[in-house]
């Protein structure tokens, strides 16, 4: 007989940290969401989410979504001032198994077990691929992830990148002066620094500028609130941002030969979807020269389920107890 909970599995990222149990028959149960920069280490929420929901027992392994990359089993976030190993996490909870995985990673795992209705389709519909047609997931947030799926007859590998710190390639006279801008201010432009919440206001920021116009949004948050309200600038900031990930993830897709499909999540897409799926987004995808017609076939779709890594994280966790 199964014990009631197999694993522990985790999604921490700059902004949230998750926690969740994973039960006998996988289903993910009792999620708990942390403010991550309001602890002083990822132990501290380890410690904290077991007590709360198994009065500090352990299950035997524990799998934790993260965002950055994991080198050797250790990480140092990116956009947090941890760093965690899973030596450390072992120690102190005495698991069985910790395994470390980046958060698209995880993404990517998930992806082909979502339900049709945790995903809304731009293109051409899923085929569902076969064990030849690797797949993408990316997404912007707090910051830029990017990860592949590599699939075969012996199962799924995700392949973790840090695809989001690649540069920033603009394809129009408008993109090159928001290029030329960032660059006066940050040196190197990354795919992040636009594609994530600050790059998001900093773009409107900067098309604000350029249209000699006076931005009155004051975050991000503030500048989808007012595209919805019908303000112009901050409309043309958002429809910006969705053709330059359209760009990033047509591009990602041609790197990856992503025949299984190009997943978008991350925080701010979903907010978004309507404007991703009338806007500039799919055009720009397509937008290869040559390999037009390649890429024209490969689908993309919305992750609309909220806690993807933490999907991903219980199928690695079912492939931990299969070794």
């Amino acid at each position: 007989m199964k014990p009631q909970f197999v694993g522990l599995v985790g999604d921490v990222g700059g902004t949230n940290a998750r926690f969740a149990l994973v039960d006998g028959e996988g289903r993910v149960r009792h999620l708990h969401i942390y403010p991550a920069r309001d602890y002083g280490s990822l132990a501290e929420i380890v410690a904290d989410y077991l007590k709360r929901t198994v009065g500090g027992r352990r299950p035997p392994r524990a799998v934790i979504a993260v965002a950055g990359p994991v080198l050797d089993g250790e990480i140092t976030f990116t956009n947090l001032d941890w760093t965690v190993s899973e030596g450390d996490i072992l120690a102190a909870f005495e698991f069985e198994a910790v395994k470390l995985l980046n958060d698209f990673a995880a993404q990517a795992l998930a992806c082909p077990r979502l339900e049709r209705e945790n995903l809304r389709v731009i293109g051409p519909p899923l085929r569902g691929g076969g064990p030849d047609c690797p797949l993408v997931v990316l997404g912007a947030g707090t910051g830029f992830g990017v990860a592949g799926l590599a699939r075969g007859p012996l199962g799924d590998l995700a392949i973790a990148t840090e695809g989001g710190h690649a540069g920033f390639a603009p394809t129009d006279e408008v993109e090159v002066e928001v290029w030329r801008r960032m660059h006066a201010k940050h040196g190197r432009v990354s795919i992040e620094r636009l594609l994530s919440g600050s790059g998001l206001f900093e773009l409107y920021g900067i098309l604000c500028e350029i249209g000699q116009s006076a931005g009155t949004c004051g975050d991000e948050m503030a500048v989808m609130e007012a595209a919805a309200a019908g303000d112009r600038q901050a409309a043309l900031a958002l429809d910006r941002f969705c053709a330059i990930l359209g760009s990033v993830a047509g591009d990602l897709a041609l790197s990856f030969g992503a025949r299984g499909g190009v997943f978008v999540s991350g925080g701010i897409a979903p907010r978004m979807a309507e404007r991703l799926a009338a806007g500039p987004f799919r055009e720009r995808f397509e937008a290869k020269g040559r390999l037009r017609e390649f890429v024209a076939e490969i689908p993309t779709a919305l992750v609309l389920h909220p806690y993807p890594a933490l999907l991903g994280a219980a199928r690695e966790l079912e492939q931990m107890e299969r070794l």
